[in-house]
């Protein structure tokens, strides 16, 4: 399956703890982090794309050093005096792979903005139909997605394609090359034995006639 790009923008906020010794090297300061996924106009996406936002903070911070949050914006408020990096680990709908990323708290501006873009491999149904849903990726693409997983369970096809033997996968394998289309996303890796096809993108027919050959191999 071709790589699903997102883009988020981390918004920080801090300032100077009003009861804070102002003749301090380092006084305390307030601060909050909020993640907002944007679309391809930088407009925040409100939607719920992610199962939860983890905030892994610098280990000063003891039991609050991993922050879990589960509904946007995704919002951590702290407090502290000083600066440091934190690793901000994005979980998707579905069981799609997480994604770490780095984010420097500093002390330089009030308020800054941080654009990032996390790329997603092999992402699963529900977090591609949250991404349709927001307006993000190809509306074509998740309709045919939906239509398709409405009369063929898509991961158990994949699951009893791996079941194989080795004739028979090679069966399917040239089936999709006959009848794929110019929409379908396949790599042949012959040197390394591997092939990969993404099965949402499918014609319909081939799909059923995968499904029946599969079903059929499995009783046998």
């Amino acid at each position: 399956m071709p790589d699903i790009k997102v883009k988020v923008k981390i918004v920080t906020n801090q300032s100077i703890n009003p009861d804070a010794d102002s003749t301090a090297e380092f006084p305390m300061r307030n601060w909050n982090i909020e993640v907002h996924p944007i679309d391809d106009k930088k407009e925040t996406i409100s939607s719920q794309l992610f199962e939860k936002v983890t905030f892994d903070l610098h280990p000063s911070f003891e039991k609050r050093a991993k922050q879990v949050k589960k509904e946007f914006p995704y919002r951590i408020e702290e407090e502290g005096w000083g600066e440091f990096e934190m690793l901000v680990t994005f979980t998707p709908l579905g069981k799609s792979p997480d994604i770490s990323i780095p984010h420097d708290l500093n002390f330089a501006k009030n308020h800054y903005e941080v654009e990032k873009e996390l790329v997603f491999k092999n992402p699963k149904a529900d977090f591609l139909r949250a991404l349709e849903e927001a307006g993000v990726g190809k509306k074509g693409d998740a309709k045919k997605r939906s239509r398709k997983e409405k009369t063929v369970d898509l991961e158990k096809l994949a699951d009893l394609m791996m079941k194989l033997g080795e004739d028979d996968l090679l069966h399917v394998i040239q089936l999709i090359h006959d009848k794929k289309e110019s929409t379908t996303y396949t790599k042949n890796s012959p040197d390394q034995g591997e092939y990969e096809v993404d099965l949402y993108t499918l014609p319909d027919g081939l799909v059923k006639e995968l499904w029946e050959f599969v079903l059929e191999k499995a009783k046998s």
